[in-house]
């Protein structure tokens, strides 16, 4: 017989090498052992293993100041008595051990185990919780909280590889809290189903008699309540926990909740409760008074669902509660025997009776004697089954039958010490209302009442008070702090508390605290944050103003206390008063009483919370709880504080990564935007860079991550991609250095760890405006949007690539033809994903957005933000929108001559005219010489055919290119050379000059400034 959710196993082997013993070698040994082992072992094993247990240790640690008369001793000895009876001269060992693993008591079937046994196993003290005596069954059922078994090599230590154990948690039935573990060791082979039904009866007998010592007016409520069958009617119910079986842990809880609730109102009534699966279960309220003169009222819950049969007993109110009369039970098929170890008495586990009773009913059918043979039509039985030798009963809390000294009352029960009367073998008891035991029998389907809870409505209140501050608490763990933001978090604090704790709630922060920085002086700049309560227009100061508290009013006392301060009555607190009078004595006409806490984290003072309310005083069990909340609420605003605090340097480190100011070129107008997630900052970028023959380079890329670390990553990109396009690299060479880059950041890593695979996207375009075409290759990336000069958008058919940091794979350039007035519109992915957009509907969201050729590209930028990117960006935004001009053909002239030095100075003569021609005298000296040693250079060391161009611009470009790939290099020339000083003077006359390779040959290129002599 096994509980709910925990997985039938046979006993295993711990000698030959199979079962449980191979795979817990194998488990030791580092493999993995998924088949073939329970969840609950595993679990256990593995973290035995993580807290570096050892399963050659013998020794556990041994505690001297074990209580032996604590509420669990007191509620388990009858009990393990009457079971060391049962299980005599076996080698069953019963122990019981609190909720930290403690052994408490023992007892064993056979005496002369006690001589045999290490003391660890027969001497109390030693602890078995699992973090230090590994995989056993005391461990394992407080960590598990149910019924759990453990076979031979389950266990993680060896000394325990050659028995098997049942152990249960017993909990108090009030509170639910465990209290302490039954726990039944024995040997390997001597496994019986019994056990698991022993056990179970016996937990709830001790859990039975935990409740009885709750208090001395709770006992007195629930003896009368047993008591009174004959004269109130009250059924002897059981507990609820008896109804485990079909009582959902939660629903027992929603049950517990609305009893605690009923016994508060101290009113009579019949509530009707849906579970969440949808069966309703009627909770019975009625009061009662016990001899003593203790008030108070006993819940009962009525299960629907019973076969119809003998109506049950209703109080002498009962026509005051119609809808119970339909409320019936019947009886069911009598439980079978079950069988107990060898030479021991043979057991039928009869039902339970109520919370803290001491007898039980026997079942029909008799009772089976030790050899076998059936009893009367009526044997007595104690609560756990068990027949005495004597023919009394034993019981598993305690009490004993007629044999074993118990009274005898008038009717043929039995009487036990505290007076609670049990039916014997010759009628039914009148406290069951006049029905025989047969009416609750153990093989029903579940029984058709049982007692909830027993209390006085005073103590129930605070009960009820005392969850509903749980709840609270609870609900605010999940309510503040959903969000990193420092004023949201504030204001989840205020609705939390609103109406539950207070009806009104002001939050006052620095202003440094809202900017992510500390307050040096606090009280110096604080600024109404919040302002929520019940309802509106009430003279409290608005958010957005500053906050000055003089030097007594409790909001000051509460920093500089470091505490909760309390004011019940306003009226009477001078301090607050005396502050603000004008102020003040129009708030008195709303509100009465005032909780001021500080919010404090980490040693960092964030502000204060006050908490009004308008009726009630406050108390101190309220102080308390605004406490809580605040703490709770204050780590939450310094994580939010420290987020935006990480937030704001992280934003300053990328914008200042990021380009300042774009450079002058006539090749495209060009405008921009960066748009920074609302959770965290990325390494989004984009650059504009110009390039040799009036082009321009157009650069947009995306770190993955987001934080400090791809911030300062994309700046490192950022840097080595203008440094290789500058190079006049070809946009898939680019990428392939970047490509190249990223894997060596990877392998650089300190620790060879880092924050996660660094890699990246990006998409590089080269607008030629002599030729009005395109060069552009991604890697990763989002492909660019074009805008034609007619208004239609395409996406231009470009290779994705794979991202930078892949390695090993090529990455495509295509070249496309670019209208002069069309915009190229480049962005990064976090315009057109998100969680909650389909990517194409995007798309031709920004088809339509981009659809206005006639916009300037500023007006561009901020339609696209407006209309397309996502109101609550989860990731970065990098928007650049170039609309391309091309160069007029007439500042364009261009020669071609084969390698034949004498017409060196026949082109030399044509582009001076030129010069002359376009105004720029000053410049024709200067460009003469250029292009008469670059010219040179090509005919005497490159290959024909050889051209020459003149770009006029805002530079004057000189270009000569020949049909090799070898390149010129600038060195100082000795002074016995002849050469070698051509190149000298080129980089003396301009600018800038250099080399851009073609995919034959290459072009030398020399850039003069028009005011150049």
């Amino acid at each position: 017989m096994v509980r709910s959710g925990e997985e039938p196993k046979p006993a295993g082997r711990a000698t030959d090498g199979t079962g449980p013993a191979r795979l817990r070698e194998r488990f030791l040994q580092g493999e993995q052992v998924d088949a073939g082992v329970r969840t609950s072992i595993l679990n256990s094993w593995q973290r035995c293993r993580s807290l570096g247990l050892s399963p050659d240790t013998s020794d556990l640690p041994y505690r001297e100041d074990f209580d032996p008369g604590g509420r669990i001793v007191r509620a388990a000895v009858p009990v393990l008595d009457r079971l060391q009876d049962a299980f005599s001269g076996s080698q069953v060992n019963i122990s019981v051990a609190d909720a930290n693993g403690t052994v408490l008591l023992r007892r064993f079937g056979d005496p002369a185990m006690a001589r045999s046994l290490p003391a660890i196993q027969r001497v109390p003290g030693f602890v078995f919780a699992e973090q230090v005596a590994g995989t056993n069954g005391i461990g394992l059922a407080l960590a598990e909280r149910q019924l759990i078994h453990v076979y031979g090599a389950e266990h993680f230590a060896e000394r325990s590889q050659g028995s098997a154990c049942v152990a249960m948690p017993v909990r108090d039935p009030l509170s639910g809290r465990i209290e302490g573990v039954l726990c039944f060791g024995y040997p390997r082979g001597f496994e019986q189903p019994a056990l698991s039904a022993a056990i179970r009866r016996a937990a709830e007998n001790i859990e039975r008699r935990l409740l009885g010592q709750s208090s001395a007016h709770e006992r007195a409520l629930l003896r009368t309540y047993l008591s009174t069958g004959d004269e109130g009617g009250l059924h002897h119910g059981v507990a609820l926990d008896a109804l485990a079986d079909v009582v959902h842990p939660r629903d027992q809880a929603i049950l517990r909740e609305k009893a605690a609730e009923l016994i508060s109102r101290g009113q009579r009534a019949a509530v009707e409760v849906t579970l969440p699966d949808g069966r309703r279960v009627t909770l019975v309220s009625r009061p009662m008074a016990s001899a003593s003169g203790v008030r108070g009222f006993a819940i009962e819950a009525v299960l629907p669902g019973a076969a119809v049969g003998e109506a049950l007993i209703l109080p002498h109110q009962a026509d005051e509660l119609p809808d119970l009369a339909a409320f019936s039970t019947a009886p069911g098929p009598a439980r079978p025997p079950i069988p107990l170890p060898s030479g021991q008495l043979t057991a039928a586990f009869g039902p339970t009776v109520a919370p803290g009773g001491d007898r039980g009913s026997a079942e029909t059918g008799g009772t089976v004697t030790a050899d076998g043979g059936r009893g009367g039509d009526r044997g007595p039985t104690g609560i756990d089954g068990t027949v005495r030798a004597d023919g009394g009963t034993v019981t598993a809390d305690g009490g004993g039958g007629a044999a074993d000294g118990g009274r005898t009352s008038a009717d043929g029960g039995t009487v036990t010490a505290d007076g609670v009367r049990s039916v014997t073998d010759a009628g039914r008891d009148p406290a069951d209302g006049g029905r025989g035991a047969a009416d609750d029998r153990a093989g029903s389907p579940f029984p058709a009442r049982g007692l909830v809870m027993v209390g006085e409505p005073h103590v129930g209140a605070y009960a009820l008070a005392a969850r509903r501050r749980l709840e609270l608490l609870s609900e605010a763990s999940a309510r503040i702090g959903t969000t990193l933001d420092v004023r949201r978090t504030a204001e989840e604090l205020a609705e939390t508390a609103v109406p539950r704790l207070a009806d009104f709630v002001t939050i006052d922060l620095p202003d440094a605290v809202l900017r992510g920085e500390e307050s040096a002086d606090p009280l110096a700049d604080l600024r109404r944050t919040v302002l929520h309560g019940v309802r509106e227009g009430l003279p409290f100061t608005p958010p957005g103003k500053r906050i000055d508290f003089g030097p007594t009013a409790p909001q000051l006392r509460c920093l500089t206390r470091g505490e909760a301060v309390l004011e019940p009555d306003l009226k009477a607190a001078a301090g607050w008063l005396a502050q603000d009078p004008e102020h003040t004595a129009r708030l008195l006409d709303h509100v009465h009483s005032l909780i001021a806490v500080p919010l404090l984290a980490r040693g960092v003072v964030l502000g204060i919370a006050s908490f009004y309310r308008t009726g009630s005083s406050f108390g101190d069990d309220d102080r308390s709880l605004a406490q809580e909340l605040a703490t709770r609420a204050a780590l939450s605003i310094d994580n939010a504080r420290r987020y935006t605090h990480e937030r704001t340097m992280v934003l300053a480190l990328q914008r200042r990564l990021l380009p300042h100011g774009l450079p002058d070129q006539d090749a495209v107008e060009v405008a921009h935007r960066y748009l920074p997630a609302e959770s965290d900052v990325g390494g989004d970028w984009y650059d504009v860079i110009p390039l040799s023959g009036t082009r321009v380079g157009l650069l947009v890329g995306d770190v993955v991550g987001h934080g400090m670390l791809s911030a300062a990553t994309m700046g490192r990109l950022r840097t080595a991609a203008r440094s290789f396009a500058e190079l006049d690299f070809s946009p898939d060479e680019v990428l392939t250095h970047l490509d190249n880059l990223v894997g060596r950041l990877d392998r650089e890593d300190p620790d060879g760890k880092g924050a996660g695979v660094i890699g990246a996207t990006c998409l590089y375009a080269v607008y030629d405006p002599t030729a009005q075409r395109c060069l552009m290759a991604r890697a990763g990336h989002p492909p660019p949007a074009l805008v034609h000069p007619d208004g239609t958008v395409s996406y231009p058919d470009l290779p994705a690539g794979p991202p930078l940091g892949l390695g090993g794979l090529p990455f495509d350039a295509v070249e496309i033809d670019v209208p002069e007035g069309s915009q190229l519109v480049l962005y990064t992915d976090g315009l057109i994903e998100d969680r909650h957009r389909d990517v194409d509907v995007v798309l031709e969201q920004l088809r339509a957005a981009l659809a206005h050729p006639e916009r300037a590209p500023e007006d561009t930028c901020q339609a696209v933000l407006d209309t397309v990117a996502p109101a609550h960006p989860h990731d970065d935004i990098a928007l650049l929108v170039a609309r391309v001009h091309a160069l007029d053909p007439g500042r364009i002239a261009a020669w071609e001559l084969p390698a034949d030095p004498a017409l060196v100075g026949e082109v030399r003569a044509s582009a001076m005219r030129r010069l002359s021609d376009w105004g720029l005298d000053e410049t024709a000296f200067a460009a003469e010489l250029i292009l008469s040693e670059l010219i040179t250079n090509a005919v005497r060391h490159g290959t024909g055919p050889i051209r020459v161009r003149l770009l006029y611009g805002r530079t004057l470009i000189c270009e000569v290119s020949d049909a090799s790939n070898t390149a010129p290099h600038l060195r100082r020339a000795a002074s016995t050379d002849e050469g070698g000083r051509g190149l000298f003077l080129v980089a003396q006359l301009s600018q800038s000059w250099g080399t851009r390779y073609l995919p034959e040959g290459k072009v030398i290129w020399a850039e003069c400034g028009l005011d150049a002599a």
